[in-house]
């Protein structure tokens, strides 16, 4: 069984780990107790939204960011793919093709 709370505790943790900054660091800037996040971190707790968000500041990074890539490691991890596309969703570009956006651009206009 996929666990939402695993993936968002390894997300925190690897961006938290990337930028080398300490649970204590994060803790204090994001006002959560340090024995909390890293419980969070761990998959031990669930996170209120709230929570994350001030984490994600803490860390200088979009809430959005974060749960996008939590996304996408749960997208692999259940195997998802695009059957129109046979492709797995980590081969999926993260781009739109050049004729949607003039669509849309001559849409708008």
């Amino acid at each position: 069984m996929v666990l939402v709370r695993q993936e968002i505790g390894d997300v925190l943790r690897d961006v938290r780990l990337r930028q080398g900054r300490t649970l204590r660091q994060v803790a204090s800037r994001a006002s959560v107790a340090l024995g909390y996040l890293s419980e969070v971190e761990r998959g031990q707790k669930e996170a209120s939204s709230e929570i994350l968000a001030s984490v994600a500041d803490a860390l200088e990074v979009p809430l959005s960011s974060i749960l996008r890539e939590v996304g996408d490691r749960l997208a692999v991890l259940e195997g998802l793919t695009f059957p129109e596309l046979d492709a797995p969703l980590s081969t999926v570009p993260d781009t739109l093709p050049d004729e949607l956006v003039a669509q849309f651009d001559a849409a708008v206009r």
